[in-house]
């Protein structure tokens, strides 16, 4: 089953039928419904008591309210090569293998909800950045008991250039007005997500990247990615945590304004955004 939230109320969608399951008169209605403990019950209900509801894809929001956006970085061997070479001028090269290799893994804050773009909605690149890329990752989405209740595709910008000036100015490459996509549903499953996560940039209808990944490249466990994300932290209104990349585009790649990106993952659907 499919979550989509939209300006019509959230639908659950299953073989192509959608059904309404909660009209969110209030803004607080989304939150209760993705850390509702009978979420998975509660959409069942919805397609064994509702006739097949009028669904106007245009409507679609991203699938968050008040909760934040956490981000894992350096899970897939790819990206631990990206950040080594992209940061070795700063010296920093050593600091990303170490991360890679560590017990723990590597958390940080990306962004407060009212900062999240949807699908069909424009991202950006940093106005001081020379050296951007969208880093497509398999998001989780994890209720306010730490349990996760599915699955979205998440587009985390990232200024490359400034990163690999100095590991300490990640906050400033990541984080930033239309630096986070997500969409264009959640996949309603707890179970481990094995599938593949594909790329498309396109520019000026053209194919200028892409690339591919598996799931199963991904060196860190989902559950022990929340399991950290949880430690003397709390999450009242639930949590999404992008889980990193395994596709990055070759160093003389960048976006630029007007760029198409779309990121598909098995299972979700699709994830585009046009770079403002």
């Amino acid at each position: 089953m499919k979550l989509y939230r939209t300006t019509q109320g959230a639908f659950v969608e299953e073989d192509g039928r959608f059904h309404l399951i909660s009209a969110l008169a209030s803004p607080e209605a989304w939150d209760e419904l993705i850390c509702a403990v009978d979420l998975q019950n509660r959409a069942s209900a919805a397609l064994t008591r509702n006739s097949a509801a009028s669904f106007d894809p245009a409507t679609v929001l991203a699938p968050v309210g008040s909760q934040e956006v956490w981000a894992a970085g350096v899970t897939y061997y790819r990206s631990r090569n990206a950040r080594m070479e992209e940061s070795k001028d700063a010296g920093g090269g050593d600091f990303y293998d170490r991360v890679y290799s560590a017990d723990r893994p590597e958390l940080f804050f990306k962004a407060s909800g009212w900062r999240v773009v949807g699908h069909g909605k424009a991202v950006r690149i940093r106005s001081d950045a020379k050296w951007s890329v969208p880093e497509p990752e398999l998001t989780i989405a994890i209720n306010a008991a730490g349990k996760i209740v599915g699955y979205t595709i998440g587009n985390d910008m990232s200024s490359r250039d400034i990163e690999g000036e100095n590991p300490l100015y990640l906050p400033q490459a990541k984080v930033y007005d239309g630096s986070c996509a997500l969409g264009p549903c959640i996949l309603l499953s707890s179970e481990p997500l094995k599938s593949v996560i594909r790329l498309e940039i396109l520019r000026n209808g053209k194919t200028v990247f892409s690339g591919t990944t598996s799931l199963s490249e991904l060196k860190r466990d989902p559950q022990q990615l929340v399991e950290f994300l949880f430690r003397d932290q709390s999450f009242p209104e639930g949590v999404f945590l992008m889980t990193g990349t395994g596709i990055v585009p070759a160093d003389d790649f960048t976006l630029q304004h007007g760029d198409v990106i779309r990121i598909a993952i098995d299972g979700i659907g699709v994830l585009e955004n046009t770079v403002a």
